[in-house]
């Protein structure tokens, strides 16, 4: 068998990566040792920039459909409700889906699934990948299939999202450094009757401990998320769900009757990432790459945007319009984004869980009688969303972003979310390519649009209103060049399409 991408894993980052190689009109093959997508949740949050991303293949609508929207959040301590957060709109003004969506892994693997089936793809269910090796010309790879016998596959590339015990991370001799929290996390859903309505993300809060209850689609089915005390004696395979069962409860100090019990975890929670991202013409993505703390669900989402990342840039390679020097920037662009984010999801749960008595103090006695107050403040807002829902990550240090001109929005920012003439401006740039986009004030001419930049970008002129100039802080013509990720990745002054066609030229090799 022969193929342009070998594909092992397929999680929700392996079929959003084989989702994007469609777009693209890349080859791939696609296995997982499993029969079948999960059964269980898993992971459960999804964030607005993976939307954004769904929306290019028609799937945001969806996900949102079958998922439940975290309309608020409710702060509970000492069986008492202390406040109520309004998150339905938390992020307005700063991209289309201003929310958290509730969606578990098994209805997400199932809808990429569907995708990929639609597009006359298939996944090989129950094969496993034995061994691969790697020339300068492509990888070879062994597979064993439900039947146990071998079958060679020769790829121009392999990617790994086969999770934190990965083999292809395994085979490629990568250090998966990190540490590991001494805490036992567990996970349930759970149906619960109890006094509060189904709409809401409820979060109890404690001196020590961080328990929280997601809703799941139906209408008392929840997820619940927490941690033991510390010094707990038994290891996580040793506990039964009916000794966490009597911890929430105590923990909670409410009544409440939970009921069919659909699946029950405990786990220590990992925080490690690769040293790099790739080793020749082999590249890792999703856990198999980096695993961290739930705080946040950040995971599967960083997960699929790692995917998202790499596929274009693969696409123009095999595609003949790149050199494979463009591969390079994927680990230099996802490998400082996976160490930041283990930073950032440690802080969260120290936020949410430390045991440091001045966080414990502030989380327990002050935040509940300020979030309503600080979530209503524009610059919390444009603080907090863009961290948590990663339309704010961005490659301003990266190789592929360059500035002409020094404004608000820099190179390597996301395409800044505004509406145009009633719709989204991603609506209108949900082809899988460059995009060249002039901003004018009404001083340049029309005539001198570039004529696609010898075909490698689409144009588009969009007059300079106020609202759209007050987001990049100018009221001058200004033009950028748009990845086919939607991020930034030059930027200049005027109708500079020299610099943009120079850029290609440096990009493209």
């Amino acid at each position: 068998m022969q193929t342009d991408v070998l594909i092992v894993g397929a999680g929700p980052t392996g079929l959003a990566l084989a989702c994007q190689f469609i777009r693209h009109g890349v080859d791939f093959i696609i296995i997982d040792k499993k029969e079948t997508t999960t059964p269980y949740s898993k992971a459960i949050g999804v964030h607005a920039r993976t939307l954004e991303i769904y929306e290019q293949i028609g799937l945001a609508a969806r996900a949102i459909a079958e998922g439940t929207i975290a309309g608020k959040t409710r702060l509970l301590e000492e069986g008492e409700l202390r406040a109520e957060v309004d998150l339905s709109k938390f992020g307005e003004g700063l991209s289309a889906y201003p929310f958290l969506l509730i969606l578990e892994q098994g209805r997400h693997e199932t809808m990429l699934l569907d995708r990929i089936t639609s597009n006359g793809r298939s996944v090989r269910w129950h094969t496993e990948l034995s061994t691969f090796s790697q020339t300068a010309d492509g990888v070879t790879a062994e597979i064993k299939g439900p039947d146990g016998a071998a079958q060679t596959i020769s790829a121009k590339y392999l990617v790994g999202c086969d999770g934190a015990k990965s083999t292809v991370r395994h085979g490629l001799g990568l250090e998966f450094g990190g540490g590991t929290f001494e805490r036992i996390f567990y996970v349930a859903d759970v149906d619960i009757d109890w006094e509060y309505s189904h709409e809401a993300l409820n979060i109890n809060l404690s001196k020590d401990n961080l328990l929280a209850f997601f809703p799941l689609p139906g209408e008392k089915h929840y997820r619940i998320v927490g941690n033991l005390p510390e010094g707990t004696q038994k290891e996580e395979g040793e506990l039964l769900y009916e000794e966490i069962e009597e911890v929430i409860k105590a923990e909670l100090k409410i009544r409440m009757d939970i009921s069919n019990v659909n699946w029950f975890s405990t786990y220590k929670v990992q925080t490690r990432h690769v040293t790099k991202f790739s080793v020749g013409r082999c590249f890792l993505a999703g856990d198999s790459a980096h695993i961290h703390s739930p705080a946040g669900a950040q995971g599967m989402n960083t997960g699929i945007q790692d995917g998202y990342n790499l596929a274009w840039k693969l696409a123009l390679v095999i595609n003949g319009r790149s050199s494979s020097e463009i591969l390079n920037s994927y680990n230099e662009e996802r490998l400082a984004n996976a160490i930041r984010l283990l930073k950032t999801t440690d802080r969260m749960f120290q936020l949410g869980a430390g045991e440091e008595w001045f966080t414990s103090w502030v989380r327990v006695h002050i935040f509940p009688y300020v979030a309503n107050l600080l979530t209503r403040m524009d610059f919390v807002k444009r603080a907090i969303f863009p961290l948590v829902s990663q339309i704010g990550i961005n490659y301003r240090d990266a190789s592929l972003s360059m500035n002409d001109v020094d404004l608000k929005v820099k190179a390597g920012d996301r395409m800044p979310y505004f509406v145009l003439d009633g719709k989204s401006i991603y609506d209108w740039l949900r082809e899988p390519k460059f995009h060249f986009i002039i901003f004018n004030d009404g001083s340049a001419p029309q005539a001198q649009m570039a004529d696609g930049l010898g075909g490698l970008a689409d144009v588009h002129y969009i007059p300079l209103y106020p609202h759209i100039a007050e987001i990049f802080d100018t009221d001058q013509t200004f033009c950028i060049l748009l990845r086919p990720d939607n991020y930034i990745g030059y930027i200049a002054s005027g109708v500079n399409v020299d610099g943009a066609k120079e850029y290609l030229r440096k990009v493209l090799s």
